[in-house]
Parts: C-alpha cells; structure tokens; sequence
C-alpha cells in the first residue's frame, strides 16, 4: 500500500488480487471485487477503473503496470474489453453500482447496492461493428427473465458513445374482430398484386374488415400478402391472368418469384391478424407492417402502435441498421418489434431505446 487510499495488487490469469485491507474501503464502501478468503479479487474491468482512478496499482510478473500497459494487457486477455470498460465506466459515473454477470453485467438500480437490494438489469455490451444473432440476444433475454432482471443492450459506436437498448419477448394482441365470415369473393392475380373487381365485395373487404386499398369507388387492390391470407381463409377465390383458379400452393409459388421474403412474411401477417390486429405494409417506414391493436372503420386509421419487421430465425443483425430501425419507429411514437417463426409459432421482439 502506498498511502492510506492506494492498494497494491498483482494480476493473475484475468483477476487481480488485494490485500485484504483493502476490503473495508473498496468493497464494504464502493462494492467493487469479491472478498475471497484472505485477498479480494478485482476483475480486469474493475481494476482498470480503480487504476484510472488512483486507487490501485497493479504487479504483472514484478513489473508495475500503468494505466496504458495494464490496459494493453487486459485487452489481449479478454475480449471486446475496451468496449465493457467503457460501459463500466460510464455507468459507474451515472451512479450505479455493477458486478459482473451472465451477460457481461449486473446493474443495481439507483439507491441499490450488493447485499441490500437485488440487481435490475443485466447488461449486454456489443461495440457497433459487431453482428449480433437473434438466437444469442434472445438467449441473453430468456436468461434475465429467468431471475426477473430485464436485459440492457450497450452499444458503443466508434466514437465510444454508448446506445442504451431495452430488449424483451413480448405477446401481441388486439381488439378487433377477424374471424367473421364473408361469402367467397372472385379476384385476379396481375402481377405483384390481387385486384377484386366486384363493388360490393371491394367495399366490404375494405371498409369492414380493412383490407387493400381502393383503387377508384369500384375495384379494390390486395397485397399478395392480404391476398394469400384470404385465399387461406377461402374469402376469395384468385385467377391468374389466364383465368385459371389458383390454389393456395399455386398463389405461394407466384408470389416467391416476386416477393423473396413472402413466406415469413404471410407467417407473421396471420399470426398478427388472427391475434385480432389490423396489419398494413410498413414500407414507409422501413418495416414490412404498421400494426394496429384496433381501428374504428368510421375514423379510418390514424395511428398505429407499432411496425413490425419479419425475420428468419437465424437472423444476424448489423447494429447499424437497427439503429436506424429503432430510432425511426422511437421518433413517430411506435415501438418496434422483430418477428419470426419459432416452431410453430410466431416470436416477437421488442427493443427501443432507453435512458440510464
């Protein structure tokens, strides 16, 4: 110990120990290490922070490491450390107290501390370059919920700003009612959409149960989405262009050549619908739908909660992308959510920007 407040500690593997003296004011005060028989142990990150701060200095092999060098070595011993000290340090700064974790931390909430209130948040950090699978974010996710702890993505970007992300599964469900039966209803396939050509039948499919989009008072036109979803249901009957009548095998296969991502789209369209919700596309928005929980056909739609984005189920997100993503449905009032397939049933996944 070189004065009253700096402890002398060694570095091991990817832990420094302290002397035990050094407990009373790095632990029992600050909550930083694990007491351990007779030393306490600091992980890298702590140590690093407690150096910076001038609280320690560490040994490596009898040599004294700066905050440079001690940094340089951390860094070749675990991965993405920069990134985690900067989390660290920025929420150590914001007031919270952390401890290492299953993600990568444990955050107390505010007036929380180790041993006299339970952690809120487990935290994830990623630095902006990386791709992130949706099996490991839900795995991360499942894993907080397990200990009722909700899940904080940190993401830092090149110029260490850091991005705060609340990420969680979700149910979805709306008020309308979709299971109500219509006689069948004749329509066409053209190319990249399904037009209905009688004006009663237009006007039902439309004004009452929110399909399509009228193209004059007459014809009403139908994503092949809504079209597929129908054709399903048997409320229409569709005839390609040579009049010949389409089966719902035979309205997938047209639709694959022109839509790529048709078939996890139409999953989470009906899965949506019959969840008793009003989907419409999203394209403005960047997303494949803008979802409603109801809509008064009297008022027509004026606001939806949400925009949903399908997604296969080994999905690699570029962090990049999904800011945007977020930040735009953030900025018109909607939430955003990311769908799949998970067996044989549809996922949902709800990530938006927080505040620490």
């Amino acid at each position: 110990m070189n004065n009253i407040n700096t402890f002398s500690g060694s570095l091991s593997c990817e832990i420094v120990t302290l002397p035990i003296d050094s407990k009373e004011i790095l632990y029992d005060t600050s909550y930083y290490g694990q007491p351990k028989d007779d030393i306490l142990e600091l992980t890298l990150i702590e140590a690093a922070y407690l150096i910076y701060k001038g609280k320690i200095t560490v040994n490596s092999e009898n040599k004294k490491l700066d905050f440079e060098g001690f940094m340089c070595e951390a860094s070749r011993r675990t991965g993405n450390f920069e990134v985690k000290y900067i989390v660290f340090k920025d929420l150590r700064e914001r007031g919270y107290f952390i401890k290492p974790g299953v993600t990568d931390f444990r955050v107390y909430p505010r007036g929380g501390s180790p041993g006299r209130t339970p952690s809120r948040y487990f935290v994830y950090v990623l630095s902006e370059r990386q791709p992130m699978l949706l099996t490991d974010l839900v795995r991360q996710i499942i894993t907080a919920s397990n200990v009722k702890k909700e899940l904080i993505m940190a993401v830092v970007d090149e110029e260490s700003e850091i991005t705060f992300y609340g990420a969680r599964l979700r149910s979805m469900k709306g008020d309308m009612d979709n299971s109500r039966s219509v006689p069948a209803i004749r329509a066409s396939l053209l190319e990249d959409r399904v037009m209905v050509w009688d004006s009663k039948s237009s006007a039902q499919l439309h004004n009452e149960f929110l399909y399509g989009k009228a193209l004059d008072e007459i014809r009403l036109q139908l994503s092949l989405i809504e079209a597929a979803y129908l054709l399903g249901r048997e409320v229409v009957e569709i005839m390609d262009s040579k009049g010949r009548i389409l089966t719902p095998n035979d309205f997938a296969d047209q639709a694959v050549m022109v839509e790529s991502d048709f078939p996890k789209k139409l999953a989470v369209y009906k899965d949506l619908r019959e969840k008793g919700m009003v989907v419409k596309t999203g394209y403005k928005f960047g997303s494949h739908y803008r979802v409603y929980k109801k809509v008064d056909p009297k008022k027509g739609m004026l606001h939806s909660e949400f925009l949903v984005h399908a997604l296969d189920n080994n999905y690699i997100f570029n962090l990049s992308q999904l800011s945007r993503a977020v930040r735009l449905a953030n900025s018109v009032k909607k939430q955003m959510i990311f769908a799949w397939e998970s067996g044989e049933t549809i996922s949902y996944l709800e990530i938006s920007r927080i505040k620490m």
